[in-house]
């Protein structure tokens, strides 16, 4: 049987980003903001993957997680991808990841040998918060990315890296944690 699986690490909120989300929820923006427990950085998509996979994946995790001890990531800044004028990602920006991105790349080239596509777009670590629906009341939200792009939202600690698994709703996705590999 298959599952739609990634691999991520965990971000907690604190009441800085869950007061922006709110913000960007209410911006009448036509917006899916992401629930606070849902906040994390995927380190690699993976799609439709086989249960049986599950083992190979985790060894595969802990060989590429091998020398990174636990850090902290510092969440600074704001923006949208692709641009500001055609916004279709909003995300709050990532210092210190260094270790994200070495996890990142060895991810990708391992589960290649799995059967898994490489990125083409290569890592950039950030946290999504907001993915829009149509341009509708864009410029709200330009004004809230423009006020928040500096901003300093604090720091966070990097423990584990997890294997999920996304179940797709109406309602938006549900995660549950199918492997935690800790740091």
């Amino acid at each position: 049987m298959k599952f739609r699986a990634f691999i991520s690490a965990d971000i907690a909120p604190n009441e800085k980003l869950v007061s922006l989300l709110r913000q960007l929820a209410m911006s009448r923006a036509d917006l899916k903001v992401v629930r606070p427990e849902l906040l994390h950085v995927t380190l690699k998509f993976l799609g439709d993957t086989e249960e049986g996979m599950v083992n190979q994946i985790e060894e595969l995790i802990k060989d590429c997680t091998k020398g990174v001890p636990p850090f902290t990531v510092r969440l600074r800044g704001m923006g949208a991808f692709p641009s500001m004028s055609n916004i279709r990602v909003v995300w709050v920006g990532m210092e210190d990841a260094q270790p994200l991105g070495v996890i990142a790349k060895r991810l990708d080239d391992s589960l290649k040998a799995l059967g898994f596509e490489r990125d083409t777009k290569g890592f950039k670590p950030h946290l999504t918060l907001a993915r829009t629906r149509s341009p509708r009341n864009i410029a709200n939200l330009q004004d809230i990315i423009k006020e928040s792009a500096a901003s300093d939202f604090g720091d966070y600690p990097v423990r584990s890296i997890h294997l999920k698994k996304s179940v797709l709703n109406p309602q938006g996705p549900t995660y549950s944690v199918v492997r935690e590999i800790m740091l």
